[in-house]
């Protein structure tokens, strides 16, 4: 096997702000791809979603800020060629169902890069503060672009890298990174402690030219293991026993990132023979989790230190829920069984009615399936109805026991923000 690219860097980044350093990329160790076979759902067990952009916008829309951050400013510690915008014209929706990332050649701005006037634009996005999580099958479908110098990403790092822990010791999760000189490889692979950089483990899968078509890239992950496919084909499978000894970092949240870098020290420039400018086409990004049980339950604590509550522990459908007091009772206990639901009393926690607008009550309802009873948890502790994209919300800032919760548009107040 042969070693790729050269040693990684991290940096203290301005693009996401200063308390995060970023890495960007994977350097893989390229193995031919295995002949394992196609991942089945009764593989990676039934799933609720848990995120999804399917980018339904219509032509010129914008990126959802609600799920994404668009990252701004170039790369001197990888040496890309780009400078990252938030302007629609490197990432917009196509009205076709699609994100368009397109890497320009172009300097609208007089921006300036590490190395001198920027010859190019594109874009990066992350859901950073928005949506982690740990574990679970994560996916996207995209038509990537051609050329050299071209190195398209859909990747992930450890949220602890916003709270001190730098890159590699936060850990980074490649799903999918392609280079323009090789246009029908793409890689997989993990960095940590010890084997960052060109040292990282991973392996290439070889199929097709990615960019003649679309082409799903996932990973399931769970306690201890990665595996990854390209079309349903797992082609690599990692745990701790492939670090040799070292320190395995993939048992905590990660968040997701995506983005067209132009350039850099493993794809190497543009030539004569790139055109521009160039696509990375996103069909959609998903995330689910498994419905297998995960042990325990626990208070949920909101707003002045109160905790989410069903009230008078009653379990009769369309029961309030209301915030008071923490004081241990089974009307406190909540529990997260991996469907996507949040349970107490043999219940669910439930937007009244299927209701999606600001102001829907939530309340205690029989368990159904239902997107009423979809929830995701992010990163900034929001707790997020998917269908909706409303967060759990204590009425009118009050604090008082008793206080009803309801769905608002998520606005970062501390109403809605819960320790889980």
């Amino acid at each position: 096997m042969s070693t790729r690219g050269p040693l990684r860097r991290a940096r203290a980044a301005g693009m996401l702000g200063a308390a995060l350093l970023m890495t960007l990329g994977a350097i893989s160790v390229s193995t031919p791809a295995s002949s394992a076979p196609a991942a089945s759902a009764q593989d990676v067990g039934a799933m609720a979603t848990t995120f999804a952009d399917e980018f339904n916008g219509p032509a010129g829309g914008g990126v959802d800020g609600s799920k994404w951050q668009l990252e701004t400013g170039d790369n001197v510690n990888n040496h890309e060629r780009q400078m990252y915008t938030n302007s629609r014209s490197n990432a917009a929706t196509d009205g076709a169902g699609n994100l368009v990332i397109t890497a320009r050649r172009e300097n609208p701005a007089n921006y300036n890069c590490w190395y001198g006037r920027c010859e190019y634009t594109s874009a990066r996005l992350n859901t950073a503060g928005k949506f982690t999580q740990t574990y679970g099958h994560y996916e996207t479908r995209m038509k990537l672009p051609r050329g050299q110098g071209m190195w398209p990403a859909f990747w992930m790092l450890g949220a602890d890298i916003n709270t001190g822990n730098p890159w590699p010791g936060s850990g980074e999760i490649d799903i999918m990174e392609n280079v323009g000189f090789e246009p029908n490889t793409v890689h997989g692979t993990l960095h940590g402690p010890g084997y960052s950089g060109s040292g990282g483990i991973g392996a290439g899968y070889n199929g097709p030219n990615f960019s003649d078509g679309f082409h799903t890239f996932a990973i399931d992950w769970a306690p201890n293991s990665i595996r990854w496919s390209v079309d349903g084909n797992v082609y690599q499978t990692r745990t701790p026993a492939d670090l040799g000894g070292r320190q395995w970092v993939f048992n905590k949240p990660f968040f997701i990132i995506m983005n067209l870098a132009v350039g850099g020290y493993w794809p190497g420039d543009p030539d004569g023979n790139t055109q521009f400018p160039q696509q990375l086409l996103v069909d959609y990004v998903r995330v689910t989790t498994s419905d297998s049980p995960q042990p325990g339950g626990g208070q949920i604590i909101g707003l002045a230190g109160k905790c989410l509550d069903v009230a008078g522990a009653n379990s009769a459908n369309g029961t309030p829920i209301q915030i008071v007091g923490c004081n241990g009772n089974a009307a406190q206990n909540w529990s997260r069984p991996g469907d996507g639901t949040i349970r107490a009393l043999g219940k669910c926690l439930d937007a009244a009615a299927a209701g999606t607008a600001n102001g829907t009550l939530v309340q205690l309802y029989d368990c159904n399936g239902t997107g009423a009873q979809q929830w995701a948890v992010s990163g900034a502790r929001d707790i997020v109805n998917i269908p909706a994209n409303k967060c759990l919300d204590v009425i009118g800032n009050n604090s008082g026991d008793g206080t009803r919760t309801h769905l608002w548009e998520c606005t970062g107040a501390a109403n809605q923000k819960w320790t889980v």
